[in-house]
């Protein structure tokens, strides 16, 4: 199945909708939700992003209730960095039907129909709080089973297709490299710790390599996690492109993802694991070099992102909180930087 990136707006923008309009819409829509439903209960909004929104309900019927999850866009898609979520819905079942763990779709909403621009998945049982998962006792089951789990789905997710999705952005590490340090430039104030590390990424950069479909943000906080059974699914696939296959796996490491965890591979476990169980899938053989070069890469996109986010204003305290982790990141490159990795 072949989805496109982006999708013309309407002549009236119908992103914008109250919780009652939403409430009606997928009344509506609930017999194609769930068999035998006849309405919905408990819209709750989980999180509600200045682009997009995610929401719990119940699609409710004579037999019972079936617990759903509704992802819908407040704003039209900024840039062509961020998916349209029927080519998100596309790639979830692409991954499902690959092996990897992902809630099922239940129903694609274009922009002109009456619910805007979303999709509805089922709700997924586990924990995605990333403090949780590294550091609770109760999830030291969990701890043990993630990095094959991990691994396992990566080769699942970067089996798939590229032309699943048309037009998904391509870049390499030189180009993603290029891409961040033009970003950057543009900051009003200059900080010597970032540019050392644009320096020593580019006197390091690997070589190009076959792209694959990566998910573009496969990190801890993105990963439905269940105590006992670990990883149940895999969310957020908004930022999904073509690239080094070690990038997603070199983005799980960047420290501001461990969340205070010890394990390299997102807080909850080490490397040795991951790659073992990806080679076992079928995963190209990936270095650990390459996995290192993206993760300090890792931390210089964030560190970008963060000030740039920051930059743009119009967020309030969340935005202003973001910006603040800025030196978060320039304390990893610096230990980054002091290393003997090159």
């Amino acid at each position: 199945m072949r989805a496109s990136l982006t999708q013309p707006l309407p002549e009236r923008e119908r992103h914008a909708m109250t919780v009652e309009e939403i409430a009606a819409a997928l009344a509506g829509l609930a017999p194609r939700l769930a068999a035998g439903a006849t309405g919905i209960a408990g819209l709750t909004l989980l999180t509600g992003g200045a682009s997009m929104q995610t929401w719990a309900f119940d699609a409710t019927g004579p037999d019972g209730a079936t617990a759903l999850i509704l992802r819908r866009r407040g704003q039209a898609v900024a840039s062509g960095e961020q998916l349209c979520l029927g080519a998100e819905a596309a790639l979830i079942r692409a991954a499902g039907a690959a092996g990897a763990p992902v809630p099922g779709v239940v129903l694609v909403s274009d922009v002109d129909e009456a619910l805007g621009e979303a999709i509805v998945v089922g709700r997924l049982a586990g924990e995605t709080l990333g403090q949780r998962i590294v550091r609770s006792p109760a999830f030291a089951p969990a701890r043990s089973l993630l990095p094959a789990q991990c691994g396992a789905a990566l080769a699942a997710i970067h089996a798939i297709p590229p032309g699943t999705v048309a037009g998904l952005p391509a870049r390499n590490a030189a180009e993603t490299l290029a891409f961040y340090q033009r970003a950057w430039v543009r900051d009003p104030l200059p900080r010597a710790t970032i540019a050392a590390a644009f320096r020593r990424l580019a006197g390091t950069v690997p070589a190009p390599v076959t792209p694959r479909l990566l998910h573009g943000d496969f990190r801890t906080g993105n990963l439905m996690v269940d105590p006992d059974r670990g990883l149940v699914g895999v969310l957020d696939w908004e930022l999904a492109h073509l690239g080094d296959p070690a990038e997603d796996i070199g983005w799980l490491t960047v420290n501001s993802w461990r969340f205070g965890g010890a394990g390299e591979a997102g807080g909850f476990g080490g490397l040795d694991p991951l790659f073992a169980a990806y080679s076992a899938a079928g995963g190209a053989p990936v270095s650990a070099q390459r996995v290192r070069w993206w993760g300090a890469m890792g931390s210089l996109k964030w560190a970008v992102m963060t000030r740039t986010m920051y930059l743009a204003g119009g967020g309030g305290v969340e935005r202003a909180v973001i910006g603040r982790r800025l030196s978060e990141c320039e304390a990893d490159l610096a230990a980054w930087l002091g290393s003997a990795d090159e």
